[in-house]
């Protein structure tokens, strides 16, 4: 167990109360946006927790497993969950982040950063391109089941490599490429993490890299504020939620850029 989160009750009780801040914030933006709340979580637990970057990743993966089921649940409320395709999309991504941990060690953490950074500002532009309709249907068919599969085995390849949650892949994917409404697009999203979040978790737990009460802490925190952004995603028009969705993705891509700065400065 991280050492912050020791019996001392001055610094448990601090902690405790950091944590569920922490999954606070990760359930509105994982129910409004239709992601983890990874790229939340993670940096949260290193700079407030201090915990290391590998324990951080682990914990935030455990957290994501009670928040994203409650937000598939809030989404499917709407009728607004591609049950099939989240499947395909999950098989991918397992398999692409199998693929993806095996190519760690060869490439550089730096140039996929950039590619990563470089790939989300093209994203940010499309999103103020495309506008998804809400009355929009996903035709499921032979040259579309084939496109979920490549995009799940590319997004769980990306996860694999710089440890991005799928979200920030899948959701402007379906959007952009599928024609997906944007309700669809990020209930589908959460529903396609549910598996791959309790596969990584189990490695996870194997190499001890999960704290298992910051992850509780953090993901049933993350669950009482979930379902209340998902519910706001469905009163917020689409043009509103691209904007908003463009806003975080301006965020993530400057956390990449900064630790792609950071990793050349030390190499």
């Amino acid at each position: 167990m991280n050492d912050v989160l020791a019996p001392n009750r001055g610094p448990r009780a601090y902690a405790s109360f950091i944590g569920i801040g922490i999954g606070l914030v990760a359930g509105l933006l994982s129910g409004l946006f239709g992601v983890g709340g990874g790229t939340v979580i993670v940096p949260l637990l290193v700079l407030l927790l201090h915990f290391n970057q590998r324990l951080a990743a682990g914990t935030s993966l455990a957290a994501i497993i009670p928040t994203a089921t409650v937000g598939v649940i809030s989404y499917a409320v709407h009728d607004s969950v591609a049950w099939i395709p989240a499947i395909i999309l999950a098989a991918g991504s397992v398999v692409g982040a199998q693929i993806g941990t095996r190519l760690l060690p060869k490439i550089s953490q730096t140039v996929l950063r950039w590619a990563f950074v470089s790939f989300l500002i093209v994203v940010i532009v499309t999103l103020f391109l495309v506008i998804p309709s809400r009355d929009a249907v996903f035709d499921l068919n032979w040259l579309s089941g084939v496109s979920l599969v490549a995009l799940g085995v590319a997004t769980g390849i990306i996860a694999g490599l710089i440890g991005v949650g799928g979200g920030v892949i899948v959701v402007p994917a379906m959007m952009i490429a599928f024609g997906t409404s944007d309700l669809v697009a990020k209930g589908t999203s959460l529903l396609m993490m549910i598996p791959t979040a309790i596969s990584g978790t189990i490695g996870n737990l194997r190499n001890h890299n999960v704290d298992l009460v910051a992850a509780g802490l953090v993901g049933v925190s993350a669950c009482t504020t979930t379902a209340l952004g998902a519910w706001l995603a469905t009163l917020i028009d689409p043009l509103t939620a691209n904007i908003l969705f463009a806003a975080y993705l301006v965020v993530i891509a400057a956390q990449m850029a900064l630790k792609a700065i950071r990793g050349r400065k030390k190499s």
